[in-house]
């Protein structure tokens, strides 16, 4: 026992030191970097940020050094610091490329020096990194349309293994359309860039992809545990890989006079991150079928599509592909293991049963019941890892949709959803293992359809947990866990939440700006507008992507630049006052990341109560 115990705590030391600690079960097996990012707060001082790992010690320290214009390093802090894992250099000059990269510290040992990051010499007071964009060429649509490019939503995952963060975009034609429009749009591209700006590779998903909130999903993972994310799409005839690959026939058209695509073959493909070669290419399940089972016959329900990540066998993660939500649902499990995509199962729930119908405009992947299995949360209803239905509410359809361990007084996660019908549930908080509704806000009376959107966020430390509130549906104020109305108005946004200033309440994240809420008053104070950004996808006014991308556990924001040459990644410059473990390393916030750009997107939440007297995640 002795000699394992040595061996042990040697591989430990060695690792923690290294930053290479293999991250524990049910933690995504991302090799992370630190993270270390750098931004010019002003004239005169330099916001500093990196990570902090689930699997550092708790008494664990850190170092911060900056190289000016290539010289030798300098200590910047007198104590090693174990508050936080961010730092404000007061001493650089601006005139002088910088380079920071911090050391570990434990029990007097000092680890081996992080990837750095270099601050260009001259460089603006802005509170952004910069990676420029090559936009596409516009075209013409068969009906004599001109559209041209705008940078849309973004993933993130490692592609090539180098345990930095590569970012993959999805550019939408000007044409882009809902699936209840008609007419012609442009092909959809998905870019993969790295931080510097260069990009890796460009997939064309062709003619036979219609381009639109709902059809392009795509999905950025490391599915098979290799290091490298993977990359995963529906495509169809005529799709191009980043390495010049068709898949099917390149010269087939499958789009009739509306310009919709009711016809022709539908393929799942699975994309080298690093390349953009084909890995593999099966068929999409299930296919369209009889259109009119997915609730019309014009082409607008048969081509609403949901997709995630789950990891269902508690260690692994699994691609979640899914079609269907306002009637007929099906949602299916892929493997990626060995160079094999496989099925795990089929979950079909036809018209007229009771699963039948409950999809929203968005999917959250959650462990329900705490078996270190997650499930998938498909609006009103539940599917088990095991791909069997676990619970349905019944209330139907609707746009938004939260998981997360918002009540820290009851045990597990809870679930805060709207509903579209008109009914007694416009806006419900349940359950996420059993169903159990704790209670419901009703739509106003005369209301033809329920909220269009709906938030969960602790914005004031006295209440515990989150906050509720929703936009329409005439149901007024803001919710605290109990369902009492604590503040008679709403918050002036309901879209997105950020956390960003120093403390662990979540701010407002609308378009281009963030706001802080003051509970004691009702008003908002703005710490952010991102002048020369812009959001995306219409009145849904979202990011590109928000989460924890890089340095300490807060989070950054990804917009374009209103010109679409630029995506920007904003990131906090306030000190912070306390440290978390990056939040890449919760299961269910890493997945989150990555389904976000599906169909409305909505922001991400971890598995655990983070908020006004929060204990330390679990580890």
């Amino acid at each position: 026992m002795r000699l394992s115990g040595r061996f042990f705590a040697a591989a430990l030391v060695g690792a923690l030191l290294t930053g290479s600690l293999s991250a524990y079960a049910h933690t995504p097996q991302e090799r992370l970097s630190r993270g270390v990012i750098a931004v010019r707060a002003s004239d005169s001082s330099v916001y500093v940020g990196w990570r902090l790992f689930k699997t550092d010690p708790r008494d664990l320290a850190f170092n911060v050094y900056r190289a000016s214009d290539g010289g030798r390093p300098v200590l910047l802090n007198t104590e090693p610091l174990k508050a936080t894992t961010d730092f404000v250099d007061q001493t650089a000059s601006p005139t002088q490329s910088n380079q920071y990269f911090v050391r570990p510290v434990w029990r007097g040992l000092v680890g081996l020096r992080s990837a750095s990051f270099t601050l260009p010499a001259n460089g603006a007071v802005q509170p952004f990194l910069e990676i420029p964009l090559q936009i596409p060429e516009g075209g013409t649509t068969p009906a004599g349309e001109a559209y041209t490019y705008t940078a849309n939503d973004v993933s993130v995952g490692d592609l090539d293994g180098d345990g930095e963060l590569e970012y993959v975009l999805k550019w939408d034609p000007t044409n882009a359309k809902d699936n209840s429009q008609n007419g012609y749009t442009g092909n959809v591209y998905l870019d993969a860039y790295e931080l510097d700006g260069r990009r890796l590779w460009r997939i064309d998903l062709g003619r036979n992809i219609r381009a639109g909130a709902h059809y392009t999903q795509f999905i950025v993972y490391d599915l098979d545990g290799d290091g490298k994310a993977e990359v995963a799409v529906k495509t169809s005839d005529g799709t191009v890989s980043g390495t010049g690959q068709i898949i099917g026939d390149a010269a087939a058209d499958w789009r009739n006079t509306a310009g919709r695509i009711l016809e022709g073959p539908e393929f799942l493909t699975l994309f080298n991150g690093r390349t953009g070669a084909i890995l593999a290419t099966t068929d999409y399940v299930p296919g369209r079928g009889n259109v009119a089972d997915w609730g019309d016959n014009y082409g607008n329900r048969v081509d609403r599509f949901l997709a995630g990540v789950a990891y269902l066998d508690g260690h692994r993660p699994s691609l979640i592909m899914a079609r269907g939500y306002y009637t007929r649902t099906v949602i299916v499990a892929w493997d990626w293991r060995k160079d094999r995509l496989t099925q795990r199962w089929v979950f079909d729930a036809p018209n007229g049963t009771p699963y039948a119908g409950q999809g929203h405009h968005a999917l959250s992947i959650a462990d329900v019941d705490n078996d270190s299995k997650q499930e998938i949360v498909y609006g009103a209803m539940v599917v088990d890892d095991n791909g069997v239905g676990k619970h349905t509410t019944g209330f139907g359809h609707g746009d938004a949709l939260h998981v997360s361990d918002f009540d820290p007084a009851r045990p597990g996660q809870e679930i805060f959803t709207i509903q579209e019908r008109v009914d007694a549930q416009g806006a419900y908080l349940r359950n996420a293992d059993t169903g159990e509704v704790y209670w419901a806000k009703p739509t106003a009376a005369g209301r033809t359809e329920g909220p269009g959107r709906g938030l969960a966020a602790d914005l004031d430390p006295r209440y515990p947990g989150a906050e509720y509130w929703v936009g329409g549906g005439g149901i007024p104020g803001l919710f605290n866990n109990a369902g009492e109305v604590i503040f008679p108005t709403a918050p002036p946004s309901c879209n997105f939440a950020v956390w960003w200033d120093a403390d662990p309440l979540r701010e407002l994240l609308n378009s281009n700006t963030i706001d802080k809420w003051n509970y004691a008053d009702g008003t908002a104070t703005r710490l952010l507008t991102a002048t020369g950004a812009i959001s995306n996808n219409g009145t849904k006014a979202t990011p590109a992507l928000s989460g924890d991308l890089y340095g300490d556990w807060r989070e950054e924001v990804v917009w374009r630049s209103d010109d679409n040459r630029f995506l920007r990644i904003y990131t906090t410059t306030i000190p912070a006052t306390n440290r978390l473990y990056t939040f890449l390393q919760d299961a269910q916030y890493r997945v989150a990341l990555a389904w976000q750009n599906v169909a409305y997107n909505q922001p991400p939440h971890p598995s655990f109560y983070v908020g006004e007297g929060m204990t330390p995640p679990p580890r």
